[in-house]
């Protein structure tokens, strides 16, 4: 499988900006695709996560309210939609895959794509 992140940019406080997850290869009968992020001397966290044969969503409480994560069936893509961005939303974002497509409890990302960066200014 590999995942091709792409999106980000520079935006101000305030602004928005959607990034792109595309997946080809190997397909699965059901997973899991998620979005995560890592600012600088941070540690990676987990930002937003769509199950795609349910659509159901899942999402940090950092970002709830703010951004939007959905799945494009044609396409092969997801997107996280990121609304009212904060300069603590600065950070590279990677999307990731989990094959399995169990609940949040059993996830495990085993195919990453590369990093996009997201800088927000304030």
């Amino acid at each position: 499988v590999q995942l091709q992140a792409s999106g980000g940019g520079l935006v101000q406080a305030g602004g928005s900006l959607r990034l792109s997850c595309a997946a080809s290869g190997r397909t699965f009968r059901s997973y899991v695709v998620g979005w995560f992020r890592q600012a600088p001397g941070k540690e990676r966290e987990f930002v937003a996560a769509i199950n795609w044969s349910r659509g159901s969503t899942y999402y940090a409480d950092s970002v709830k309210g703010r951004f939007t994560i959905s799945r494009d069936n044609a396409k092969n893509t997801v997107y996280l939609l990121m609304n009212s961005l904060k300069p603590e939303d600065t950070a590279v974002y990677y999307c990731a895959l989990d094959p399995r497509g169990f609940g949040a409890s059993s996830w495990s990302w085993d195919y990453w794509g590369q990093g996009t960066q997201v800088t927000v200014s304030s």
